[in-house]
């Protein structure tokens, strides 16, 4: 049983040789040799190709990033400015370069007409100056004593662009006004 069991494993190995060549083959790994080289080269360079991609992309992110700081510091720059001319004391100055002058108490109108409030012409306070001067009271002649009628009533030709509305006292003359809506 030892002789057949021994013929059978010739048998079947010697089978397996000659299936498989036993010398060295280049011809078959050629190919294969091939393949992995240019699998290995194709690589490399997509790589390549990606990394100086994103390098590309560094460089744009990094300008994009300093133009945005350029422009920040550009637009509170601004905002300082615009800040600095929206300061009450820098309006005022404005305004009164301009000629406008502070408009007083305001008075409103209601839905139905009547007027809260007392209406007051806006007058041109004086300006401030480096010598300070107090203004004359103008008085006109005959018209302190006979009738027992207030100086300051009697509007000067000058003091007519500026004299407040009928039914309203001016500043100066100190006399109680009336009110021109009932019960307000």
């Amino acid at each position: 049983m030892t002789g057949t069991a021994g013929q059978q494993a010739k048998g079947r190995a010697g089978r397996l040789a000659r299936l498989m060549p036993s010398g060295p083959s280049t011809a078959a790994r050629t190919p294969f040799v091939l393949l992995v080289v240019l699998l290995l080269a194709g690589g490399l360079i997509s790589l390549l190709l990606l990394n100086s991609a994103l390098n590309e992309g560094s460089f744009k992110l990094s300008r994009l990033e300093r133009e945005t700081t350029e422009l920040t510091d550009e637009q509170q720059a601004l905002q300082h400015d615009v800040d600095s001319y929206s300061e009450p004391d820098a309006l005022e100055r404005r305004a009164r370069q301009l000629g406008m002058v502070p408009g007083g108490t305001p008075a409103f109108l209601d839905p139905d007409g009547t007027v809260r409030g007392v209406p007051e012409r806006a007058t041109a306070e004086p300006s401030p100056s480096p010598t300070p001067t107090a203004p004359a009271p103008e008085t006109t002649p005959g018209a302190g004593g006979e009738d027992g009628a207030d100086p300051s009533a009697t509007p000067s030709p000058t003091a007519s662009a500026t004299a407040p509305p009928t039914g309203t006292a001016s500043p100066a003359s100190g006399a109680p006004s009336t009110p021109t809506s009932p019960g307000r």
